[in-house]
């Protein structure tokens, strides 16, 4: 038995969003990012470690105003792990986290991983959710996360079709 008895998305539905440029930054420009994650995530920490294999690091700008980021890397030979991304408050609710997710997808697509996965906490977090359901990402697994003291969600989606995956 095949491991999601579904069809996944070929592509996420990503809303017009008039000037959004995303680009691929890297890691010795991650000031922005930092900025961005205290705003939006009221903490230091961007990721535990950046010391990954294939670190993506995606920017969402809007007339050169820094507006999201995303974070991913390999997390095994198959499947590329969004480690975490935000909006800006200002800018929520535009189609830019769909719009990043899209882009990091479509790379990594390219890049030849089969799976594509992240997790979230639905009560600090709700929109990733509704994000991940809307788009047709499967829920895999749940447990508890005692750091955030919160229920942690992974969701996954497969990026290609490959027999026995």
């Amino acid at each position: 038995m095949e491991r999601f008895d579904y069809t996944p998305p070929t592509t996420l539905t990503v809303p017009p969003v008039e000037g959004l440029v995303i680009r691929e930054i890297e890691q010795s420009n991650l000031d922005l990012i930092r900025e961005m994650n205290r705003t939006i995530f009221k903490e230091e920490r961007i990721i535990n470690t950046f010391e990954r294999d294939n670190i993506l690091i995606l920017l969402a700008t809007i007339d050169d105003e820094p507006v999201g980021f995303k974070i991913g890397y390999r997390e095994n030979r198959f499947t590329f792990y969004s480690a975490k991304g935000g909006v800006m408050p200002a800018f929520r609710r535009k189609g830019i986290a769909i719009a990043l997710l899209d882009e990091m997808i479509r790379i990594v697509r390219e890049a030849g991983y089969r799976r594509f996965a992240f997790d979230t906490f639905p009560n600090l977090h709700p929109g990733m959710t509704i994000l991940a359901l809307a788009q047709g990402f499967r829920l895999i697994k749940s447990d508890y996360n005692s750091v955030y003291r919160e229920y942690r969600l992974r969701f996954e989606t497969k990026l290609t079709d490959v027999p026995g995956d």
